[in-house]
């Protein structure tokens, strides 16, 4: 075909959205450019302009990283890990400048520099603090007093004051004086954990806020509290508000002070410190569901917010959510301007969306959905589901989407083509649930193709609802369904011209409809021959056919004109499902001459996330008149991880363990071991070969012992009673050296064995195995020494036949180089064989 397109095989990424911050610490550089989180044992630098993470720093002992602090100049960056070690690293380069040990006895909590960037001050969960300085490089002070993980430190933004700020269990904020090293008072006011400080730009004034849900003003004069704000809500940060700014946007219409918190209800509020007035509610997102709505009212909300900064450069705020997301705000409206995605869970479904593909769509594991900006990595929140979103489908223009989720519901939101915002603009709930489950809703949705008229969705409650869209959206449209009751519906797809609606069934049966102007359906047909329920179904782009899957493991192609089965195809284990396999694939496999054991372990490692794997694995048993090198060079291949893990596994088999074998010998062969070094978890993997790989060994070794005995036995007697030369030649077995198979009956039972073994577990036990493969070998030794001293025996001389000269059978067989040659090219003699095995 002229115009086919050529299928390739491999993909190079071009951009990824990974997860950057999974809770903990976050700071903001002062020139406000970059975000510092932590990730594990990583901390990520994230770019604020691009949305990339354009710098990583990560311990080498793989220990995660409890806490970190930047240094006020932007230059260092300090790391404590739960080794009880700090590190200090020049991160633009993502280099370890220097290393310490941190002196706590327990991991360090917290963590902070002074103006100066000159002094670091660690606080522990025993109690302690240290500080240090970082330039000549020794401890300063030794801190001792707090009770508790001392979870918060904080410098005094006046350096000429050395003053230091800590809090630990005891609720108390404790006034260190540097230059005594003792602590001057405790301010005794919150009843809980305190969460943040908040210091006024003349260093007189100071707000702390609490989880006991209060905010207190303190005047750090007279070191006394002026005002206890009741917030009602646990607060999770706070920041005074400058004077000098014009804040009237947010209810600010005096020069008093006033201050801006963020906690478990997850909308910012601006607070009268003389007061204790609320001035200020932030709206919720307009796509905010009532349910959400009622959510705020908890304190365990899952949109809280657990961090809150201010931004004086830009004059900005950026805040924290709880579930790892990063918003920017701009003052004074407090307009969002960024959202960044730190985390993003397991991905269900995503689609392009916008203007040549300039946005994605991302359905996670939440009742949100992520609209992400290629460009900028810049992320939209969408709120109005109220359980995890299961699946998406776009409109043909690009600028409208359906998505339906766990809560029973369909909606359509709607992207503006000028600003890319996307807001809600219609919503169905007719979906029910006759047998009680909490996902009644299934992934079943699909969209008007031509023009944006009508939405599909299935449903577990036995229906396929049609809804029809009005011309003109908005956010108050309720869609109401046309319905078709049905057996429960696992699968919907419309056809490329919007005609036809085709559904995949529990009830074994796939159904055709037709889709009126008028928005009815009615049946056409019913496509009948699968044996169990219908998972997928799927109209032809080009020709009218029907293809569906099943749980029988078949998938099958359907003529829309008289409902008959066109093809059948069977995939592997009833899940797998591959129509077209790239043409090396194909030649490769075909010149491969796998066992179906073999076989088996291709077809898992393939369809588990491996593709690459098995093509090594392929040419790695390949004929060996190809050298296993220059097939790698042929393909192209290049090992990763991955590989060695899947060795592992394939080696805790032993039926396949030659497998992983001979993709270690080629690996070990062809790479240097500095190479396989640099994967991440090498040594791990290489470690976890060693065991299973002696105990094959060792296996081979009784095998050798058992047919030196043998040989040795052969040689020192005779067998009475044994048969005569004619019975002998008819009762050879002969081997064939080409395909190592032996009769047809044990050519069954190999496909047996192999058959019953892939789907065995990979790290089942190995010794029901072991003794059937000694055994085997025992019986062939036995045979093989027969067969050697065949012509050293007087009363027992087989006649020469033309596949014994041709094979040449070596002569000397008491070397165990010699046995293991013999052992190739055995001949069995059923008679004899019973009476020297016993």
């Amino acid at each position: 075909m002229a115009n086919s397109t050529r299928l390739v095989a491999t993909y190079a990424v071009s951009s990824k959205i990974e997860p950057f911050y999974k809770g903990g610490k976050v700071q903001i550089s002062n020139d406000e450019q970059y975000i510092f989180c932590t990730c594990g044992s990583r901390v990520n630098i994230l770019e604020i302009s691009t949305g990339k993470i354009v710098h990583c720093v990560e311990h080498d002992d793989q220990e995660d990283i409890t806490s970190f602090a930047v240094s006020s100049d932007d230059e260092m960056l300090v790391t404590a890990s739960r080794a009880l070690l700090l590190k200090q690293w020049d991160w633009r380069r993502a280099s370890c400048t220097r290393s310490w040990r941190a002196i706590h006895t327990v991991p360090v909590a917290s963590m902070t520099f002074d103006s100066s960037s000159t002094l670091l001050a660690t606080g522990g969960c025993d109690g302690t603090i240290k500080l240090w300085d970082v330039v000549k490089q020794y401890c300063t002070h030794n801190l001792k007093g707090s009770s508790g993980v001392v979870h918060l430190v904080q410098f005094h933004p006046d350096i000429s004051r050395l003053q230091l700020f800590s809090s630990s269990l005891d609720c108390g904020i404790r006034m260190w004086d540097l230059r005594s090293s003792q602590c001057v008072c405790v301010l005794q006011s919150h009843y809980s954990s305190v969460t943040s400080l908040s210091f006024s730009a003349d260093g007189g004034t100071m707000v702390s806020s609490g989880r006991d849900k209060i905010c207190t003003v303190w005047d750090l004069n007279t070191r006394q509290a002026k005002r206890t704000v009741p917030i009602y809500e646990a607060v999770e940060g706070v920041v005074l508000l400058p004077k000098d700014e014009d804040l009237s946007q947010l209810g600010v219409k005096s020069k008093d002070w006033h201050f801006i918190t963020a906690g478990s209800k997850g909308i910012l509020r601006v607070w009268h410190a003389s007061t204790a007035r609320c001035v200020y509610t932030q709206k919720a997102p307009s796509t905010l569901g009532s349910a959400t709505g009622e959510a705020e009212e908890q304190d365990d909300n899952p949109f809280g917010l657990t961090h809150l900064f201010y931004l004086p450069a830009s004059h900005r705020v950026a805040t924290v959510t709880a579930e790892h997301n990063i918003l920017l705000y701009q003052l004074p409206g407090l307009t969002t301007q960024q959202q960044f995605v730190g985390y993003s869970d397991e991905v269900l479904d995503v689609k392009f969306l916008g203007k040549n593909d300039s946005h994605i769509v991302v359905a996670t594991n939440s009742s949100q959905l992520k609209v992400f900006e290629l460009l900028t990595n810049s992320c939209q929140i969408l709120f109005g589901h109220t359980d995890t979103v299961l699946t998406l489908d776009v409109f043909k223009k690009g600028l409208l989407f359906a998505s339906c989720a766990k809560d029973r519901s369909v909606r359509v939101w709607q992207m503006d083509s000028d600003s890319g915002q996307v807001c809600c603009v219609a919503q169905g709930t007719s979906h029910t649930n006759a047998v009680g489950s909490i996902s009644s809703l299934i992934p079943l949705l699909f969209v008007h193709r031509m023009k944006a008229s009508f939405v599909a969705t299935g449903s577990q409650d036995c229906t396929v609802k049609v809804w029809d869209l009005p011309p003109d959206l908005s956010s108050e449209d309720i869609l109401l369904p046309h319905v078709s009751f049905l057996q429960d519906v696992n699968s919907v797809a419309v056809s490329p011209n919007d005609k036809l609606l085709a559904s995949g069934s529990q009830d074994r049966t796939a159904r055709l409809w037709s889709l009126a102007v008028d928005g009815n359906i009615s049946l056409l047909g019913v496509f009948r021959g699968h044996r169990r329920g219908i998972w997928s179904v799927c109209f032809s782009p080009v020709d009218q056919v029907l293809a569906t899957s099943s749980a029988d493991g078949t998938t099958k192609l359907w003529s829309l004109q008289d409902f008959s089965c066109l093809k059948v195809g069977v995939t592997a284990r009833s899940t797998l499902r591959l129509w077209v396999w790239p043409s090396r694939w194909i030649s490769l496999t075909q010149r491969s001459r796998l066992s179906k054991v073999g076989f088996a372990a291709v077809c898992s490692a393939f369809f588990s996330r491996l593709p690459l794997a098995v093509l090594f694995l392929a040419f790695c048993q390949s004929a060996v008149s190809r050298s296993n090198a220059a097939i790698c060079l042929t393909f192209g291949f290049s090992p990763s991880e991955s590989l060695l893990r899947f060795c592992v596994v394939w080696n805790t088999n032993a039926r396949n363990c030659l497998d992983a074998q001979a993709v270690l010998q080629v690996l070990l062969t062809h790479m240097p071991p500095e190479e396989l070094l640099q994967y991440q978890g090498a040594r791990t993997h290489l470690e976890g070969l060693i065991p299973y790989t002696e105990r094959h060994m060792q296996r081979i070794g009784r095998l050798l012992q058992a047919s030196m005995f043998l040989n040795y036995m052969w040689q020192k007697m005779r067998v009475a009673g044994g048969p005569t030369r004619w019975e002998i030649s008819q009762t050879v077995f002969y081997v064939d050296k080409d395909k190592g198979s032996g009769s047809a009956r044990d050519d069954q039972n190999q496909e047996e064995d192999s058959d019953s073994s892939a789907d065995e577990d990979p790290n089942s036990h190995m010794d029901d195995e072991d003794e059937e493969e000694e055994v085997s070998s025992a019986r062939k030794a036995s045979t093989n020494t027969q067969e050697v001293e065949k012509k050293k025996r007087n009363g027992l001389q087989l006649p020469e036949s033309e596949d014994s000269s041709e094979e040449g059978i070596p002569e000397d067989n008491a070397t165990t180089s010699g046995t293991v040659e013999v052992m190739k090219k055995l001949r069995v003699f059923p008679s004899t064989l019973p009476q020297i095995v016993s």
